[in-house]
């Protein structure tokens, strides 16, 4: 190993250290307890999926994706999503004409990085996945248990942008008369460029009217009275449809009683192509990008044979904790310091101790260097040395 690469990482992988790790396990072990209580049921994936299937029904750009080849000659990536995973789990073993399927994971997604810029190419997801309904109350649930996860998570200070593509892509397409035109208009809105939109859509040789539609729908964010505003701009199709998936929607958050936790924004679009209807970001305090993000889906299936409804959400971990903010007080360590004379006595401690559930770390004292550093690290400590010893200290 040459010293260049001793201490070093590939780009954008990150370490764990234990405080870290224990914060993260306590955020994670609160967010699955709940999804679980809602009725989902986890599962696992493997890392490593075929290209030809998970890779290319990801909605992640293949440049982002980590490929190999296995001794078949065939290319693999790294899951860099969850959600075509489980369709392509679904599709394949669970999904029947019965009750719509529920399930849940926690898992690691690799995207690769092109440089250094405070971005994990490796990060943890939790999320669900309603597969099987097409319902707005599938919607509607997705956001109650979104909301609900973090909370108990410890989360206070975090709101959801709801919106729905298909306002969107049949508004752009309405006066912009094409895919290609609509989807570069589009593009300003993923990047959050409205500076750029507003110049772009100034360029374009429209009437006063359809420029003016396009200003005003930047506009159309905040609570239920945006739904009324959308009606002015959008003309008879599948954008008034959406809007109306909309107003079904509000009714159903209000019935679960998070609306203080949402706003809608029509303006809001989404890298992950996939999405069909209603989707939603979730941002929080002290935090630039979203701590996790969700949607309809209804033609993802299609692509392993199962054209059926779904819809989901995850929360991603890392930007979670960044939320909370400082790292949480890790579990107390009880130690018991012994001598070789009274190791079996040590031993018998020890395991008393951990029998009624504390964590307990057993330590020969010859090899400690450094008492006070030793003691320092612990909520309080056993001595048995010697041969008569001490009792515990706190």
């Amino acid at each position: 190993m040459t010293e260049l690469f001793m201490f070093e990482k590939p780009l954008g992988m990150r370490d764990t250290l234990p405080d870290l790790y224990e914060t993260k396990s306590r955020a994670r072990s609160s967010i699955k307890a709940e999804m679980k209580q809602w009725g989902y049921q986890f599962i696992a994936t493997p890392a490593l999926e075929y290209y030809e299937t998970v890779g290319t029904a990801s909605a992640i750009q293949d440049q982002q994706l980590f490929k190999l080849l296995d001794q078949q000659g065939h290319t693999l990536v790294l899951r860099p999503d969850m959600t075509a995973p489980i369709a392509r789990v679904a599709a394949s073993k669970l999904l029947n004409d019965d009750l719509p399927l529920r399930l849940a994971y926690s898992e690691s997604l690799y995207r690769a990085q092109q440089r250094e810029g405070g971005r994990p190419a490796e990060f943890e997801q939790v999320g669900v996945e309603c597969i099987g309904d097409n319902t707005i109350s599938a919607d509607g649930e997705m956001i109650a248990l979104a909301v609900s996860s973090l909370k108990k998570a410890g989360l206070t200070n975090f709101q959801l942008s709801v919106g729905h593509i298909g306002f969107v892509q049949d508004l752009f397409l309405q006066i912009l008369g094409n895919e290609e035109r609509a989807q570069t208009l589009t593009k300003y809105l993923f990047e959050k460029n409205y500076v750029g939109y507003r110049e772009h859509v100034q360029s374009l040789s429209l009437s006063s009217i359809d420029r003016q539609r396009l200003f005003s729908f930047l506009d159309m964010r905040g609570g239920e009275e945006v739904i009324d505003k959308a009606l002015s701009v959008v003309e008879n199709g599948k954008g008034k449809a959406a809007i109306g998936e909309l107003r079904v929607l509000w009714d159903i958050i209000r019935e679960y009683g998070v609306e203080s936790s949402v706003k809608f924004d029509l303006t809001l679009v989404s890298h992950m192509s996939y999405y069909t209807g209603i989707l939603f970001e979730i941002y929080a305090g002290n935090v630039g990008f979203p701590i996790g993000n969700g949607g309809r889906y209804d033609r993802l299936l299609q692509k392993f044979g199962k054209p059926t409804g779904a819809t989901g959400f995850a929360v991603r971990l890392d930007r979670l904790l960044e939320s909370l903010g400082g790292l949480q007080e890790t579990t107390p360590l009880h130690c018991v310091l012994f001598s070789s004379e009274r190791r079996q006595e040590a031993f018998a401690a020890a395991a008393e101790k951990r029998a009624n559930g504390e964590n307990v770390v057993l330590q020969d004292i010859s090899g400690v260097k450094d008492i006070d550093a030793c003691t320092s690290k612990f909520s309080d400590i056993t001595f048995l040395v010697g041969k008569t010893g001490k009792g515990p200290l706190s």
